[in-house]
């Protein structure tokens, strides 16, 4: 009786390990898209709520870059405008003068031309006031064009400086630090009141929310995949065993490689495979560099 318990015992155990035997047909790790967000204006931070691990959306303000000189280049700018253009000719008073002669003539223009009608005044008399309109005319039209052609060219002189409130605008836009996408800080590079000079690395950002498994699979295999397959993949769990999740083909490599050197005997790593990515969501569980198995 004592023989037969040891033996139903061992069957027990052999049969609890095939049960636990995982027959995968790929592996490989995790990784995603890492974006480095770096700072695109020069001066101290004066401001940056960036911590590893903090979510953030697109679009947040998660700093400011000292901006105050910036500031003041854009007022003395402005400054230098209202100087430049408080040159213009005032068009209209300057022309008042003549506007007013040729009221009185054209009053004299009529009065004549009335005259002349009732026979009290000759045709000399009207020409000579038709001509004195005439010319007033032309002296308005010539002090207008020459006071307009002044006025466009000092209104141009203005606008180089515009041009540089546009830049210095787009500079101070700059020294906020603006969040471009959603995702999970991985890595910080800097903190509050450190330089900043455009092009160095503020933080690292990533949308973990799902996750993509690189894994190889031999040329026999490349049959039986395709893209937008769904796959099961598994990760070892706290218990031993393995967690599953579902995960969907989004790329296949369309060229053979040697088998990456992560693997551990050479006569693997002589072996052609074709690299396949799995986009698997992540339920906060899978790591980026984590080990996975891959069932088609």
């Amino acid at each position: 009786m004592k023989y037969i318990s040891i033996f139903a015992f061992a069957i027990l155990a052999f049969a609890s390990c095939n049960s636990n035997k995982n027959d995968s047909d790929a592996s490989g790790t995790f990784e995603t898209d890492e974006t480095i967000i770096s700072a695109e204006a020069s001066g101290i931070i004066k401001q940056f709520s960036v911590e590893e691990g903090k979510q953030l959306h697109a679009g947040d303000q998660i700093g400011y870059i000292d901006s105050v000189q910036l500031y003041l280049k854009k007022k003395q700018l402005e400054s230098q405008i209202k100087s430049v253009l408080v040159q213009r000719p005032d068009i209209s008073a300057q022309t008042a003068a003549l506007k007013e002669q040729l009221k009185d003539a054209e009053h004299e223009q009529n009065r004549i031309s009335n005259l002349v009608r009732d026979k009290a005044a000759t045709g000399k008399q009207l020409d000579d006031i038709n001509s004195q309109v005439d010319v007033i005319n032309k002296q308005i039209e010539a002090l207008q064009s020459s006071l307009g052609i002044t006025s466009k060219s000092i209104s141009e002189q203005s606008d180089p400086l515009k041009v540089q409130i546009e830049e210095t605008n787009d500079q101070l836009a700059k020294c906020k630090i603006i969040n471009p996408i959603n995702g999970t800080v991985l890595t910080k590079y800097v903190e509050k009141d450190e330089m900043a000079i455009p092009g160095k690395p503020l933080y690292k950002i990533a949308d973990i929310s799902s996750l993509i498994l690189r894994a190889y699979i031999t040329g026999d295999q490349l049959p039986k995949v395709k893209l937008n397959q769904k796959v099961k993949v598994l990760v070892d769990d706290s218990a031993g065993k393995y967690k599953e999740h579902e995960g969907v083909v989004i790329w296949i490599s369309d060229k053979a490689e040697f088998t990456p050197k992560t693997i551990q005997t050479k006569d693997e790593r002589a072996n052609l495979v074709y690299a396949v990515k799995i986009k698997t969501a992540n339920d906060g569980t899978l790591k980026i560099g984590m080990y996975a198995e891959v069932k088609f």
